[in-house]
């Protein structure tokens, strides 16, 4: 499929890019895309958290009272989890949530995400800029050409730009990646997806149809 790029003052210029249709004109597998955001959100995940066990609360041993005679129920020492400040039950301590998601599955994902993109007129190819001076304001001209009122965007870069990404700190909406590493969760909830002409190509080959992929 062949598509306009766009010029950096958000004009439509004469020049078009083919499209892998692959990559960005295929099916869109809703259940790749919800394991594959799923799988990022696990690994984001901590796993600090932490609980102390009846034998990791510090407590004496004594016997709080005598066993018979007082009209209490029986107790051993403070320590139980049915006295306040004693310990907890099956509570949670630190564990590792991240598991490898299959490759095939998440080349689909990110394919189908690339697809629902230009499907839900979101994606948008962009001709080649680089912010040489790592400034947040000249990024910020550029991207108020696409973007109204600060909607979450994503910026998609050819190489690493590290002028740009650095242009990028600073804007809160705006989350930047490289065509080689694309996040499910951004593609997904991006109000805008502003791809680079160098990043599209790149998009192209990476994610072309290979031996193995699944259709």
């Amino acid at each position: 499929m062949k598509t306009n790029v766009f010029s950096i003052d958000g004009s439509q210029s004469t020049k078009t890019i083919e499209l892998n249709d692959e990559v960005f004109n295929r099916e869109v597998s809703e259940g790749t895309i919800y394991y594959a955001v799923n799988n990022e959100l696990a690994n984001r995940r901590v796993g600090t958290a932490s609980t102390k066990t009846r034998g990791e609360v510090k407590f004496s041993n004594a016997k709080p009272y005598r066993q018979k005679g007082t009209g209490n129920a029986r107790a051993g020492d403070r320590k139980s989890p049915v006295w306040v400040g004693g310990g907890t039950i099956f509570g949670p301590k630190p564990r590792d949530y991240s598991y490898v998601l299959p490759k095939k599955m998440k080349r689909l994902a990110m394919k189908s995400l690339l697809s629902k993109g230009v499907q839900d007129e979101r994606l948008v190819v962009v001709e080649d800029f680089s912010i040489e001076s790592g400034k947040t304001r000249e990024l910020n001209q550029i991207l108020k050409n696409f973007v109204s009122d600060e909607k979450r965007t994503v910026l998609i870069l050819g190489d690493d730009d590290v002028m740009t990404r650095r242009a990028a700190r600073n804007i809160p909406y705006l989350r930047v990646l490289s065509f080689n590493r694309l996040s499910a969760k951004e593609l997904l909830y991006g109000r805008k997806l502003l791809v680079l002409e160098s990043a599209a190509k790149g998009l192209n080959e990476f994610y072309g149809d290979k031996q193995g992929d699944q259709k």
